[in-house]
């Protein structure tokens, strides 16, 4: 959990090794339109002790159930303006299939799972979002 911006070859480095052939990044941005709406910016609230603790269960598990070598999962907190990053997900694997797997599975499991919570403000209002779902704020 960090406020801080991303650094895609940071994270590379950290799980490059030679036995690896592909390596697949997920990269969440705040999008321009949510639910029909236009988003102004997004606030992601977290308790970032637990929600790193959630983060590092789904890696280890990503380490069994996949062939991959191994997996980088980021998540940003705080207010964040349309553009800027969210979460980065990357897997190491020594086939490019088990590395896509892998990244799709703990995206999934990450906002499933990770005590992280989203305000979405647009030209409508402020609304909580809960998986597909928008909650008007009130």
């Amino acid at each position: 959990m960090t406020r801080e911006r991303f650094d895609l070859m940071e994270a590379l480095e950290l799980i490059a090794v030679p036995q690896a052939g592909g390596y697949v990044f997920f990269l969440g941005r705040v999008r321009s339109e949510g639910h029909g709406r236009k988003v102004l910016k997004l606030v992601y609230e977290a308790y970032p002790e637990m929600a790193e603790l959630e983060m590092i269960r789904i890696r280890e598990e990503a380490l069994k159930r996949f062939s991959i070598l191994d997996m980088v999962i980021w998540h940003r907190y705080g207010e964040l303006p349309v553009g800027e990053d969210t979460i980065l997900i990357v897997a190491s694997a020594r086939h490019r299939r088990d590395a896509f797997a892998a990244c799709e599975w703990a995206i999934d499991e990450v906002k499933r799972r990770v005590p992280v919570w989203k305000r979405e403000f647009t030209d409508e209002g402020v609304f909580w979002i809960e998986g597909e779902r928008a909650i008007p704020e009130k």
